[in-house]
């Protein structure tokens, strides 16, 4: 590209944004009763439109503080349900526990007494209640963990995976 032109374009597109950054907001409220804002006033609504302090509209320094405080706590519990997916290993789970009936899907979590052939059913129906939950990305959405119990692969020192 020539010198020139690139210091004109760079010098009206640096126009472009001071103007656009200088330009002044109105708020103004149509005859249903609807509040607009624009930088652009319909020529019936001019004489009601107002001017907008956009300093006034910015967030203070405590709101700040807040909406931050409010984001950490939303997203530690969004991660928190991500500890149990590292399910403790096998021999960890009590034997009463993993077969007390629960709401979750599969309603039995396997332990050192599950037989293989059991430890993959339970692994494919927690598979399969998990799906649904798959996002785009190929993370699970957290709600899953409120509908579903986590199961382990079968270890392959005790049993052999069979694909169905």
């Amino acid at each position: 590209m020539h010198p020139f032109l690139r210091t004109t374009v760079l010098g009206a597109s640096c126009l472009l944004a001071s103007v656009a950054v200088a330009s002044t907001v109105y708020r103004w409220v149509d005859e249903q009763g609807k509040v607009h804002y624009s930088d652009v006033v319909p020529e019936r609504y001019r004489s009601k439109a107002k001017p907008v302090n956009a300093l006034a509209a910015e967030p203070t320094a405590e709101q700040q503080r807040e909406a931050l405080e409010r984001a950490q706590s939303e997203k530690a519990k969004a991660l928190a349900p991500s500890v149990s997916r590292s399910s403790p290993p096998v021999s960890a789970h009590p034997a009463s526990a993993a077969s007390a009936p629960s709401r979750k899907r599969p309603v039995q979590v396997p332990n050192e007494q599950t037989d293989c052939e059991t430890w993959q059913r339970l692994y494919m129906e927690s598979i399969e209640c998990f799906g649904p939950y798959r996002t785009v990305g190929g993370g699970i959405k957290p709600e899953a963990f409120e509908a579903c119990n986590v199961v382990p692969e079968p270890p392959p020192t005790r049993c052999r995976m069979r694909i169905p």
